[in-house]
């Protein structure tokens, strides 16, 4: 039986920034509609919504303490890549307003969109073993070790968060934010199965 080939440094490190620059977009596009989405980075939009720090502090910050589950389950490289993503999309979701100028975008589009720019992105992450940390990690260990869909487990997850947000968004930006998130795990339990890929260190 074939093993699966192994990725180089430079296809990791190009799919580390594509990964990042895809999610940071679709995170954009969630900040100017005023959208959450599920994991960490929903916690991150909320606490940005509600006059908290931008997204780009309270993501970095909020997945510090899952650093140690990621390095107890995935390993030191998993870890390390899943770190570096992190700062990828903390950094460039600071500089993407800066460097792209969104005036208005209709909020059906920006679920739709945003949610499956940062699914696909997650999907490239995923494909060369990185995450985003937080509900990521647990998500792809669950996967590796047990076979569970990512994406269906990151679904239900998402649920309980966006459930939260009806305390600071209003009911049709949260409806919409679950749109948003079934559209970013669809991509994920559609194409991240387990057998289908396998990218190995």
């Amino acid at each position: 039986m074939a093993t699966a080939a192994r990725h180089r440094l430079y296809e990791d490190a190009l799919a580390m920034l594509l990964g990042a620059m895809l999610v940071s977009l679709g995170v954009a596009l969630y900040g100017k509609a005023t959208l959450v989405t599920g994991g960490v980075a929903g916690l991150a939009l909320l606490l940005e919504a509600a006059g908290g720090p931008a997204f780009s502090v309270g993501f970095f910050l909020a997945n510090l303490p899952f650093y140690w589950l990621a390095l107890q389950r995935m390993g030191r490289a998993y870890t390390l890549r899943t770190f570096i993503a992190v700062a990828l999309v903390s950094g460039l979701s600071w500089a993407t307003p800066r460097l792209i100028r969104i005036e208005a975008v209709d909020p059906v589009y920006a679920a739709i969109a945003g949610g499956s720019l940062m699914g696909i992105g997650m999907l490239v992450l995923f494909r060369h073993r990185t995450g985003l940390g937080g509900v990521n990690v647990l998500a792809a260990w669950l996967q590796e070790r047990h076979g569970l869909r990512a994406g269906w487990l990151q679904l239900g997850i998402d649920i309980v968060i966006l459930a939260a947000a009806a305390l600071v968004l209003p009911l049709d930006r949260v409806a919409l934010s679950l749109l948003g998130a079934v559209a970013l795990n669809l991509n994920l339990a559609i194409n991240h199965r387990p057998g289908r890929y396998l990218g190995v260190t």
